[in-house]
């Protein structure tokens, strides 16, 4: 399990390195990574990414499917496991979750 885990976190370094020396995302725009899941067998890994502010959302997302092939070789390269993991990009939501329960509870704390 242990290994899962250094790989999740390694994925998250490396892509994130990537991501910022080698796209040219938009100026005004947050994109961070916030976790990632590897599958078992080390086949695929979910990239959660969370972009501010939310309307560029689909413009981000656009950017990163047009350039996953290009991250994949980069993210290749830097692995040295085998099999090396697919990546795909997925909106994060518990954030969203998290701010809004955030909110519940400073409003039932006024009452």
């Amino acid at each position: 399990m242990w290994k899962i885990e250094k790989v999740n976190a390694f994925i998250k370094k490396e892509l994130g390195s990537i991501i910022l020396k080698e796209l040219d995302i938009f100026p005004g725009i947050l994109l961070t990574i916030t976790r990632v899941e590897c599958s078992s067998s080390l086949i695929e890994a979910k990239v959660f990414v969370s972009v501010i502010p939310d309307n560029k959302t689909d413009e981000v997302f656009g950017l990163l499917k047009r350039s996953i092939f290009f991250l994949q070789q980069k993210l290749n390269k830097k692995l040295r496991i085998r099999p090396v993991p697919k990546i795909r990009f997925l909106k994060e939501t518990q954030t969203a979750q998290a701010s809004s329960i955030e909110k519940l509870l400073k409003d039932i704390g006024k009452n």
